[in-house]
């Protein structure tokens, strides 16, 4: 019987080949695409899940409020997991991890021998760092590897890049950075064993001088010093929550005192490590979070696409009833049982999906590199050796088949056996009705991604065009990380070359987060009158090779050392007239000692993400500030490639020791949304792919409506109708349902549009051309895909289709 069904099925799908050939690959299409996004999701849940233990280990988190604002931080301060080892025996292990950014030496020169490169991702670690997170050793040992003073530990291709095919055990390499130089023995090469939100490519210990000793020695603050991730694993048993509602005595306890001190309010949580990369609203993470919302969106996509790709089949399998209602008739009167027919179009229905799903691997394969480009992801053709994607291909060859088979199956089979064979069968309006449904939901969903598409963009070219207050065209920027670097030589050098207007030193990169913060309040009054404000130390030059514009006072002068500059926003809440702050002295909260005199007020800018508001800021004059530092030029060229080669020269003289490496800051500035840029390559690359789909099913209802009206054709034409009303009539009716989409996904994409919009501070407004622009997309998309059969209809010889009768 089984061997029936198959030869059955085969002979109907070799003898519809077009049926066949649009539903084979519209499923591999749709396969390959939901085959993706469900990997592409699984790598995103699948972060630290790997380690040892991976549910008792927990990270601390800070919930603070300074002067009113509220901060949720994934950092802490680094005397509090040590102490919490010692007071709850609940803690089995703590270590902590420092990325040295914080002090502006967000790249760090590696040297060894006659070898030099940047490397961005690495981190201070305490030396049991290992004992915790769970990495292969391929040389040293994770127990002892950072027990050592100045040790480090490399990743693989970290350790191949800088030794080449030599041994790394034992060599000493150097590393210059913005906080100083340090030499450092190689004590472990590592493998990563999964994805972690914590990745770096080196792994230095704390347990050395310069950045280790700051932590563990001199910040022994229990209210501020919030700059380290710390973590702690728990052990067997042991119940987070009952540690957590021990932690408010815990923190008062220890420093109670300190933070009332500080007017700080805080609070400690503990998050599963497994949880960290698919949880937003922390400050401060290592790598960036994603959200479980744009998660559960790409798996709605995929699911629709998977179905949008199954009511294709059905579409066509009902268009096609009255080709075989006679094959159903006979199969009844020489005894065909009902549940026979259903198990036979079933049968087909599971072997379609099976051969679509086949193809889909494949096709897979080729598109990997591509489809990693779009999601900047690394998924590899090794994640589907995994047994869940196996039994997920199963479920989805089991769940398309019955998807996309059983309308069909169930209406071919209930068709009545006398009035098929006398040849009285109609179509049924409940199927008409329904292939009408489908398509509209279809183009529903097109419409949906496309307006989702228009309004990505649409925000992304706003946020390029907005003017935030100074200027980021042609700004060349360098990072002078390196021992022995003259930063002031360089910049002095750099404007000397006639492609270079203005040049300007910051202790900080325009276009990147702003770390660094202090607490400032008027002179006369208290520190609960506090305001946190960001800042960049820089020199006499920023505002002339920015374009911030001063509102009050003046500009920064060569003798200005500890006086600032402060934006609108900062003068506002600490209560000023900018005309009148030009000489208010502010104190620092963080030392009584220290203070500074204003004197100007400039223009607020936006020297964050426009997700957020404009934040409290200042400018510190120090020209000569320690450590190395950003250098931005404003440039007068269009010749950059002559240019840089002067500017080459510039750096070999002054920084001998480190590669030559530049950026633009308007590209700098664009990274900062990088999340946004992916989201709109994602949804823009599965659009066309559901609008292809959608267009396959629709191309070959085009296809059987013309057959089905060839005869109504043919005698319009004879009696004069032209071409172009035989378009217009066949086209028609696709349209209306386009027209019917669009009505339905109007509000649906206005309301999806303004909840993602919610997310930035500054944002476009959403216009009526959006929907328009996609309803007319949507349309002409439509009407191109049905055109090919309409006009081949229309211009028919009529002759043909009416000699039978």
């Amino acid at each position: 019987m089984l061997k029936n069904y198959l030869k059955t099925a085969l002979r109907f799908l070799r003898n519809n080949r077009r049926f066949t050939f649009i539903n084979i690959i519209g499923l591999s299409l749709g396969t390959l695409c939901c085959l993706y996004i469900l990997l592409y999701v699984g790598q995103q849940y699948s972060y630290d899940r790997h380690e040892a233990q991976a549910a008792d280990i927990y990270r601390v988190n800070t919930d603070m409020k300074v002067s009113g604002d509220h901060h949720l931080s994934s950092w802490s301060s680094p005397v509090i997991v040590p102490a919490m080892k010692k007071d709850f025996p609940e803690v089995r292990e703590e270590t902590r991890a420092f990325d040295a950014s914080l002090f502006g030496a967000d790249k760090h020169l590696l040297i060894y021998k006659d070898r030099s490169f940047f490397e961005n991702e690495a981190l201070f670690v305490d030396s049991n760092f290992f004992d915790v997170f769970t990495y292969r050793f391929l040389e040293g040992d994770a127990h002892t590897a950072l027990v050592e003073p100045h040790t480090i530990v490399l990743k693989r291709a970290t350790a191949v890049k800088l030794f080449g095919k030599e041994d790394p055990m034992g060599k000493i390499i150097r590393i210059s950075n913005k906080a100083g130089d340090e030499t450092l023995k190689v004590t472990g090469v590592v493998e990563s064993l999964g994805k972690s939100h914590l990745e770096a490519n080196a792994f230095i210990t704390l347990n050395s001088g310069l950045i280790g000793d700051i932590i563990r020695n001199r910040i022994t603050s229990w209210a501020g010093g919030n700059l380290i991730w710390s973590f702690v694993k728990l052990r067997p048993g042991a119940d987070p929550r009952a540690l957590t509602a021990l932690l408010p005595a815990f923190l008062e306890s220890h420093g109670g005192q300190d933070m009332r001190n500080l007017h700080i309010e805080k609070r400690l949580e503990l998050q599963r490590i497994a949880t960290i990369h698919t949880t937003t609203g922390y400050e401060h993470e290592p790598t960036p979070a994603v959200t479980p919302s744009f998660l559960g969106l790409l798996l709605l996509i995929a699911i629709l696409i998977q179905l949008i790709a199954c009511i294709n089949f059905m579409n066509l399998s009902t268009a096609r009833a009255t080709k075989r209602a006679k094959e159903v008739g006979v199969r009844k009167v020489i005894g065909a049982v009902r549940g026979n027919l259903i198990r036979q179009f079933l049968g087909e229905s599971f072997l379609l999906a099976l051969i679509g799903i086949a193809l889909a691997l494949p096709l897979l394969a080729l598109a990997l590199p591509y489809l990693n480009a779009i999601t900047r992801a690394d998924i590899a053709l090794s994640a589907l050796r995994d047994y869940r994607i196996v039994l997920l291909l199963v479920a989805l060859v089991i769940g398309t088949g019955l998807v996309s088979g059983s309308y069909p199956a169930f209406y071919l089979s209930a068709f009545n056996t006398v009035k098929v064979i006398k040849g009285n069968f109609t179509n049924r309006v409940s199927a008409v009705g329904l292939r009408r449904a489908l398509v509209v939901f279809q183009f529903s969903l097109a419409i949906l991604l496309i307006t989702g598409i228009v309004v990505i963009y649409s925000q992304l070219h706003y946020i390029k065009q907005r003017d935030l207050g100074y200027d980021k065209s042609q700004k060349l920027v360098f990072n002078a990380y390196a021992s022995g670097a003259n930063v002031g030589g360089f910049a002095e050098g750099l404007r000397t070359l006639a492609g270079i207007r203005t040049v300007t030193r910051t202790n900080s990169q325009m276009g990147r987060p702003v770390i660094q913060d202090r607490g400032v309040y008027v002179y006369g009054k208290t520190k609960t009158d506090e305001q946190i404000a960001q800042d960049f130390v820089t020199d006499q030059y920023f505002l002339r090779t920015l374009g911030v514009k001063l509102i009050a006072g003046r500009d920064f002068r060569d003798t200005d050392s500890g006086r600032v500059l402060i934006n609108e926003t900062l003068a506002a809440r600490l209560g000023l007239d900018p005309a009148k702050a030009p000489g208010v002295r502010l104190h620092s909260s963080y030392d009584s000692a220290v203070s500074y005199e204003i004197v100007g007020v400039i223009k607020d800018f936006n020297f964050s993400s426009l997700r957020e508001s404009v934040n409290s800021f200042m400018l510190l004059y120090d020209p000569d500030f320690a450590g190395n530092c950003t250098v931005t030029a404003n440039c007068s060229t269009s010749d950059y490639r002559s240019l840089l080669k002067q500017v080459a020269a510039v750096w070999r003289k002054n920084v001998p020791n480190a590669p030559f490496e530049y950026a633009f800051l308007d590209d700098e500035v664009q990274k900062q949304y990088e999340a946004e840029i992916t989201l709109a390559n994602i949804i823009n690359s599965f659009t066309v792919m559901a609008i292809f789909i959608s267009c396959l099913g629709l191309f070959g209802l085009a296809a059987f409506s013309a057959e089905q009206r060839s005869k109504e054709i043919g005698v319009r034409k004879v009696l004069g109708a032209g071409v172009s009303g035989i378009i217009r009539l066949l086209s028609t009716d696709f349209l209306k349902l386009v027209g019917v989409a669009l009505l339905i996904s109007i509000p649906v994409s206005w309301w999806a549009m303004h909840k993602w919009l919610d997310s930035f501070a500054y944002r476009t407004p959403i216009r009526w051309w959006m929907f328009g622009l996609s309803g007319a997309l949507a349309l002409l998309i439509a009407f191109l895909t049905v055109s090919f059969h309409t006009i081949r209809a229309a211009n028919a010889n009529p002759v043909r289709s009416l000699r039978s009768e």
